[in-house]
C-alpha cells in the first residue's frame, strides 16, 4: 500500500511537471460500487488547448486525467488503482454556469485481482466514463459520474466493477 501510495504521488508530480500551472486542476471524488464498496478518488487534470466545433451552442474539449483511487471493501478486498485517461468534454454556452457532459475510455493498475465479490482477471484495466456536471466562473466544477473498469476479456475472470461518484473540481 504505502508503494503504490508513494507511486501515485511521484505520478502527481511528474503531471505537475508537464503541464503549465494555470492548465492544472485537482478532482475530489466520492462515489460506490454496485456492491457497495466506498470509492475514493484523487485526480490531477490538463486541460486541452484545443476546442472543435464551437458554436452559439457549447463546444468540444477535453483533458488529460490522472488519479489515485481507493476502494474500500472489506478487509480482504479493498484495493487501489492508477489511471490514465483522455476525457472529452462537450461544454454548453453559458455566462457564470456551463452545464457539460463528458466520456473517456483510458487505463488503469490495479494493487489486487480481487474487490468485493469481483474476480477482474489482471491488474491491468480499461477505465470508460461518462459524467455530466456544471462548470462556474473561477474554475470550479461539479457532476456524477459512471466510471467502468474491465480488462475487456484479454484475461478470465473479467466480472469487471462500475463506481459511481460525485466529484469537486477546482483550478489549482
Amino acid at each position: 500500500m504505502k508503494k503504490l501510495i508513494g507511486l501515485a504521488a511521484l505520478a502527481a508530480l511528474g503531471m505537475v511537471q508537464l503541464v503549465p500551472a494555470q492548465a492544472a486542476d485537482v478532482t475530489f471524488a466520492v462515489g460506490q460500487t454496485g456492491d457497495s464498496t466506498m470509492v475514493y478518488r484523487l485526480g490531477l487534470q490538463s486541460n486541452w488547448d484545443a476546442s472543435w466545433w464551437q458554436t452559439s451552442v457549447g463546444r468540444l474539449t477535453g483533458y488529460w486525467d490522472g488519479a489515485y483511487t481507493y476502494w474500500d471493501g472489506d478487509e480482504t478486498a479493498s484495493n487501489h488503482s492508477l489511471s490514465f485517461a483522455p476525457v472529452f468534454v462537450y461544454e454548453f454556452a453559458g455566462e457564470s454556469v456551463k452545464p457539460y457532459i463528458e466520456a473517456g475510455i483510458g487505463v488503469a493498475a490495479f494493487s489486487s485481482t480481487e474487490l468485493e465479490s469481483n474476480e477482474l482477471g489482471s491488474s491491468f484495466q480499461f477505465e470508460d466514463r461518462i459524467g455530466f456536471g456544471l462548470r462556474f466562473a473561477g474554475g470550479h466544477e461539479i457532476g456524477v459520474r459512471a466510471i467502468h473498469y474491465s480488462n475487456a476479456g484479454i484475461k478470465q475472470p473479467n466480472d469487471g466493477v462500475e463506481a459511481y461518484s460525485l466529484h469537486y473540481r477546482m483550478a489549482l
